[in-house]
């Protein structure tokens, strides 16, 4: 930019700021609808940050490198979607066995850390006296208990004996320690954990203890007593599989890639694996595998395409405030009526007229921008708060609200500097 040019650019903003304080009320007003429509634009992406991080981080508490592998009915060309009869129930031959598992992990051991592996043993009121506690019980191998990411206070999981040898070992929460031992979790290892499972006694030793935290409860635990809130606690799966009084065979997994595998082209390779291997020949079921990090890509994009949705919504409001710039900016020009006059018998031009009262439009909703990003920034994270998450909105979000605000006071501001620049001097000086 030349220096005459940025000279006459700084001037206009200074006539504009000077003419914007001698009317603060009214440029207040005419600032509102910019500061509560970018206020909303902001205050939406700022509790939708909040909830993309609540739900991605719940999705990714279940594993971002898992890829789910389920056993399920055959869909082929002719399959009736509207029925929901099955075919047939599952048979042993059906399920996912052992020599199975292996065999998938040999297969893809370039790509498969492992295969998490559990069984649900059921839901459990532990009582001693007064004191009482409510757990899941659930069976798991090491695969499986390390992708619960517990955190580990005291003890440690289970060893391969312990799962080989379907040892009555298990590990609890902390709070689970608290509502029946009262103690510390280190005080509790080798503890018993006594428990009545469809009528029958079962007693196991506590080698570990992890620390619970309300994410674990899925929301559940809203509204409950600390003692009432259900914990899970986990047991050997082989020692899981002989309470049941099932045999070592699945209708879902989990199979943990590496880092740096293609979970996409994985999940694909692992079903077609199967399916080609072992479900050819079915004639009811086959497998189906699909990517956690997929799942997760693609409620991310719908849950942003939501957030942009409601923010657009909420830019609506900019369309009245626009017009309220518009609608003053009119009443500023004829107020000023003889000072247009006045500049242009003094030579200046149309276009030095016209400039003059963009940049005063201009500078009108770059102040109101800036405002309406605090007040958005400050209502957005109220609200987060209130909602038990944290969020802010994105740096370029704020950037593209500020300047598309800009953008409003040229559209807005143009029909009423054109006006002024078209106003004939001789006119202007004439008018009272």
């Amino acid at each position: 930019m030349r220096g005459w040019e940025s000279d006459m650019l700084l001037e206009n903003v200074k006539l504009a700021l000077t003419g914007l304080l001698a009317n603060k009320m009214r440029t207040f007003l005419t600032m509102l609808g910019i500061i509560i429509g970018i206020a909303s634009v902001i205050a939406i992406m700022t509790v939708g940050d909040a909830m993309n991080k609540s739900v991605m981080g719940s999705m990714g508490d279940m594993g971002v490198n898992n890829i789910s592998l389920y056993i399920m009915q055959k869909m082929g060309e002719d399959y009736d979607y509207t029925s929901d009869t099955f075919v047939r129930d599952m048979k042993d031959k059906d399920y996912v066995s052992e020599e199975m598992i292996k065999d998938l992990t040999d297969h893809f051991k370039d790509k498969v850390e492992g295969v998490a592996l559990k069984k649900s043993v059921g839901e459990v009121k532990i009582e001693d006296g007064k004191k009482y506690a409510n757990i899941s019980l659930e069976g798991v191998n090491n695969s499986a208990l390390k992708q619960t990411k517990v955190k580990i206070l005291a003890g440690r999981g289970f060893s391969e004996n312990e799962q080989n040898e379907s040892r009555k070992v298990i590990v609890v929460s902390d709070r689970y320690v608290d509502n029946m031992l009262g103690t510390e979790p280190a005080a509790a290892l080798g503890q018993t954990v006594e428990a009545v499972i469809d009528n029958k006694y079962y007693s196991y030793t506590i080698i570990g203890v992890y620390e619970y935290s309300e994410s674990q409860a899925g929301g559940m635990g809203a509204g409950k007593s600390q003692k009432d809130i259900r914990t899970s606690a986990y047991i050997p799966l082989q020692t899981a599989i002989i309470q049941l009084r099932e045999k070592y065979q699945f209708d879902e997994l989990e199979v943990v890639a590496k880092n740096g595998a293609d979970q996409g082209v994985l999940a694909t390779e692992i079903s077609e694996y199967f399916n080609n291997k072992y479900y050819k020949e079915n004639d009811a079921y086959e497998s189906y595998a699909y990517s956690m990090k997929e799942e997760i890509k693609s409620m991310e994009s719908m849950l942003n395409t939501q957030t942009y949705a409601f923010a657009a919504i909420g830019a609506i409001s900019l369309l009245v405030g626009g017009i309220g710039v518009m609608n003053i900016m009119i009443v500023s020009i004829t107020e000023r009526t003889r000072e247009i006059g006045t500049r242009k018998a003094l030579g200046a031009t149309n276009g030095c007229i016209r400039l003059q009262f963009i940049t005063e439009a201009v500078v009108v909703c770059f102040i109101g921008g800036i405002l309406g990003v605090i007040v958005g920034q400050i209502f957005g994270i109220m609200a987060s708060k209130m909602m038990g998450y944290s969020g802010s909105a994105s740096v370029g979000g704020i950037i593209f609200c500020v300047l598309f605000s800009m953008a409003f006071g040229v559209f807005f501001g143009y029909y009423p500097a054109n006006k002024a620049a078209k106003l004939n001097p001789i006119e202007a000086l004439r008018y009272e």
